[in-house]
């Protein structure tokens, strides 16, 4: 930014310089002015050349920064989803309801827990297979 702020205003004084015939300038200056100008054309076409790839490398940089982070999601959710369920699970019998038929049974303990470390085994398999973690 700063070889732009510096170069850029340079271009309307050499355009006087070279193209206004008013100005008494010698021919050889007249022709020394007009290589000048022509380096600093191409000088302003590097340094747009030069931003032109810096922002290219910016926006790539975090393109691959997003990516990442979605990753990082994804896998965050993954873990979520494994905890939940026995966190719901956990909720529907911590209140303590009279009506629920797997309390009076003998084995409604034991298949409740085998349910919850089934699907939390089950869930993180699915999620590796599809590669979320």
């Amino acid at each position: 930014m700063e070889l732009r702020r510096a170069v850029n205003p340079l271009a309307l004084p050499l355009h006087t310089l070279v193209h206004n015939t008013d100005l008494p300038l010698d021919a050889e200056i007249r022709r020394y002015l007009r290589d000048v100008a022509d380096h600093h054309t191409a000088v302003a076409e590097r340094i747009t050349d030069f931003d032109d790839a810096l922002s290219s490398l910016i926006n790539a940089a975090l393109a691959k920064i997003t990516v990442q982070q979605n990753t990082d999601m994804r896998k965050i959710s993954a873990w979520v989803a494994v905890a939940a369920v026995p966190t719901m699970i956990a909720g529907i019998y911590g209140m303590n309801f009279e009506h629920m038929p797997e309390l009076k049974t003998t084995w409604g303990y034991p298949v409740v827990l085998l349910f919850i470390f089934a699907v939390c085994g089950t869930l993180p398999a699915l999620f590796h297979r599809n590669n979320w973690l």
